[in-house]
């Protein structure tokens, strides 16, 4: 039976939402704090997600929703209907914008329910007071649903307000692995984005294969690809992450810290705001859903 307990960090007064099945040994946890991130993932005994610490969540992004945009904005400056944007910059040594606004926001719970097949319960955040860079009223809704072999995560996005708005969406889900040197990644490669020297896209290149990229080496790369299936392959498990949006941006990023890899669905290239790259608009009163899944197929 699927269950839900929520707990209170003593050190850090962070809420923390714990789904669990131990008859199947499956388990999730969520930062309500952190953006509603996902802290921790557990499928049938097997470690898909971990907490990162000590690394600090403000610094890896750990699990977190990126919008309004994701990767870096050049500067933190955008051009929106004739009218110039500056947003706040987070990335000090390099003077960008990095991974959108709502990573540190609190989300609250509005529902939840659970039975002996899975667990589902949905999180939200209302900005209301208009910002700095993005002057716009809007609502996020986190629908997290865990089942003995899958985790889904459905995003929807309400423009609240009286504006049209820019954004692209993205996740930032760390995947453990006994040995990442061994690991591989199977997706369907269309162009790489290459970055300047501060990491901003600039630029992109055909790079079409279908095979593994074996992930021996340090990655801090953005592809786009075709189809909204890829699949990660470690010694201990193999999973589908898969995307409702038909084509995808993808970052791959590994840390030396940790025996863990990032895999970061984008809607839209980074500095989606400057390149157009897969930038949308939300119109007044529209709502955008995007769902992942981390589907775990052998273990």
């Amino acid at each position: 039976m699927f269950k839900i307990k929520t707990s209170q960090s003593k050190n850090t007064d962070e809420i923390i939402l714990s789904l669990e099945d131990k008859e199947t040994n499956s388990f999730a946890t969520l930062n309500l704090n952190n953006g509603g991130s996902l802290e921790s993932l557990t499928i049938k005994g097997n470690s898909i997600i971990k907490n990162l610490i000590p690394l600090k969540y403000k610094d890896t992004f750990a699990s977190s929703i990126l919008f309004p945009f994701a990767g870096r904005i050049k500067n933190g400056r955008y051009i929106f209907l004739d009218k110039l944007y500056s947003l706040p910059i987070n990335e000090i040594e390099n003077q960008n914008a990095l991974h959108g606004l709502i990573y540190n926001k609190p989300f609250h719970v509005i529902s939840q329910c659970s039975s002996n097949k899975k667990v589902e319960v949905v999180l939200e955040y209302r900005q209301k007071d208009l910002v700095e860079g993005f002057p716009y009223s809007y609502s996020v809704q986190l629908k997290y649903i865990l089942t003995s072999n899958d985790l889904t995560l459905t995003c929807s996005i309400n423009n609240t307000g009286n504006q049209s708005f820019p954004f692209s969406v993205g996740w930032h889900p760390y995947f453990h692995s006994d040995n990442l040197n061994v690991s591989r990644i199977k997706m369907n490669c269309l162009k790489k984005i290459i970055f300047d020297k501060n990491l901003v896209a600039i630029d992109e290149k055909p790079l079409t294969y279908k095979g593994e990229l074996l992930i021996n080496k340090k990655f801090d790369d953005c592809f786009l690809i075709k189809g909204n299936v890829l699949k990660l392959i470690t010694p201990g498990y193999q999973l589908k992450l898969r995307s409702s949006n038909k084509y995808n941006y993808l970052i791959v990023y590994t840390i030396n810290e940790a025996n863990v890899i990032a895999l970061e669905p984008l809607t839209g290239a980074p500095n989606c705001f400057n390149n157009l790259k897969g930038l949308q608009v939300l119109k007044p009163k529209d709502n955008y859903s995007i769902t992942w899944e981390i589907l775990v197929e052998k273990n």
